[in-house]
């Protein structure tokens, strides 16, 4: 369990991460193996972990969980492929920040997303799945919702 304020990625924590190339093309090579598994699984694998670990975090899905499933797909697959610049998705990361402030979201629930998303990862990817994986995520990760906690700071 997380309470709301176990943890915050801080901005100087996110910038202090970098994403090397290597890491970049491993996350993209890793989530174009990904999305050969249908959004239905891993959406509900992914929300099934989430509310495992927080029930509390349901409430703030207001319509069917399972419309959720392909916003999930699509935000990830919009923010894996540019990775390359993060400077031009920055101000969409942002607006989304700002949508979830929206919905209740608070800092410590960004954790909680990463270890629902790594662990849905790990099941989904089987054998390509390894430490040098792992860390190519977790950065990949630490960075962006480090742009989103900024934005909902502000």
């Amino acid at each position: 369990m997380c309470n709301e304020g176990s943890l915050h990625y801080s901005i100087a924590d996110q910038k202090k991460k970098a994403i090397t190339q290597q890491q970049i093309l491993l996350v993209q090579k890793t989530w174009k193996l990904f999305r050969d598994i249908k959004p239905e699984i891993i959406g509900d694998v992914f929300y099934s972990k989430l509310f495992a670990d927080m029930p509390a975090l349901k409430r703030m899905f207001k319509n069917s969980i399972a419309s959720q499933y392909k916003k999930l797909i699509d935000m990830l697959s919009m923010m894996v492929g540019r990775l390359h610049n993060l400077q031009e998705i920055t101000p969409e990361i942002e607006e989304m920040a700002l949508r979830h402030v929206g919905y209740g979201v608070k800092p410590a629930h960004y954790k909680l997303v990463e270890d629902a998303l790594l662990w849905t990862l790990e099941r989904g990817l089987g054998n390509d799945w390894n430490e040098e994986v792992k860390k190519a995520w977790t950065d990949c990760y630490t960075i962006l919702s480090g742009i989103m906690i900024e934005a909902s700071d502000s």
